[in-house]
């Protein structure tokens, strides 16, 4: 089976941070936002995926591409990637996979992190798409539905007509017949809100022709969109992955949990926690850390600080208060 994975959006709601990585190869306590997308459903799902299409900015390059490799390599899987030029929506971007949507195949936007406690049944399903409830369903495309059937989709609803959200992931079973409703919509000039091409066009026409729709609902639906959805997140995976930490090992030091304390993480006399996550070879001295994130080789000293976010090889000194800094910065307030 197949994994299509559309990233190819700039992330500018978590810049500074996606002015260098791309959102979805951002860290959330120690594993990139896309590839805790390919262990949920390597967990999840009752059929293997042997590759992955990532679907990335004409931009993206190797330094990109290679820790996708290796991670879907990790996962047992081949990765393959295409190039979306212009962003014109969700079934513009599935459209640029079109060479490999044939068998089986599952789409997944690489925006937000769900679980699920149980399996997901594929069954004999034509499509199935996952939901969950939300209180606001005029911010989300949403599943009309008469029991446990789905009858309909509406992107963005101005009207209370469901509170079924579609969290952005999909299985097709054939995924040639997805394919030609995908150029259907394309062809159609069927352009929704903002003017773009949406999934939902196509999964209406599939309904029309008499395709069965599957739903799957997940335990928990997380939003990485934007820094403090980022941060709010982060906080949450944090608790719930938190095993305990030795706080023997960072001299003069009093760890709060939760946390995630990456390798070769170096903490002397400071206060860190809760709800911090610091990245693999950072170094903390004399300094004040709750809910925050941390990339990897970053240095601070001297800082007290609460909801930052800071970048990877970044450097602080003498900071008080919340800050959001990006990779390779350096900042010392004197």
């Amino acid at each position: 089976m197949k994994l299509i994975i559309p990233m190819a959006g700039r992330g500018t709601r978590v810049r500074p941070h996606s002015h260098t990585v791309p959102k979805p190869l951002l860290p959330v306590a120690g594993t990139m936002i896309v590839e805790r997308i390919v262990e949920t459903f390597n967990r999840t799902l009752d059929r293997d995926i042997t590759e992955i299409v990532y679907i990335l900015g004409p931009d993206f390059g190797e330094d990109i591409k290679q820790p996708l490799r290796e991670m879907s390599e990790l996962h047992s899987a081949k990765a393959l990637f295409e190039v979306q030029a212009e962003a014109l929506g969700t079934a513009h971007a599935v459209a640029m996979a079109k060479e490999h949507l044939d068998g089986e195949v599952i789409i997944a936007f690489a925006d937000t992190i769900f679980d699920s406690k149980e399996q997901f049944d594929l069954g004999d399903a034509d499509s199935v798409i996952w939901l969950k409830k939300v209180e606001d369903p005029s911010r989300f495309g949403v599943a009309v539905h008469e029991g446990d059937k789905i009858t309909g989709f509406v992107e963005k609803p101005k009207e209370f007509i469901s509170d079924l959200a579609i969290i952005g992931v999909y299985y097709f079973k054939d995924g040639n017949y997805f394919k030609k409703q995908i150029e259907w919509v394309l062809n159609n000039e069927m352009r929704g809100p903002g003017g773009e091409y949406f999934l939902t066009a196509a999964l209406d026409k599939m309904i029309k022709d008499g395709k069965i729709f599957k739903t799957a609902t997940v335990d928990e639906w997380l939003d990485c969109g934007t820094l403090p959805a980022w941060l709010e997140t982060t906080g949450i995976i944090t608790e719930k992955e938190f095993k305990g930490v030795d706080e023997s090992k960072y001299p003069g030091s009093k760890i709060i949990p939760p946390v995630y304390i990456g390798e070769g993480v170096k903490i002397e006399n400071s206060t860190v926690g809760p709800k911090v996550s610091i990245e693999n070879d950072t170094v903390i001295k004399n300094s004040k850390v709750e809910n925050s994130i941390i990339r990897d080789h970053a240095s601070l000293e001297d800082v007290d600080t609460s909801g930052s976010t800071i970048g990877a090889h970044t450097s602080l000194k003498n900071v008080k208060g919340k800050v959001d800094v990006g990779d390779h910065s350096n900042l010392d307030i004197n």
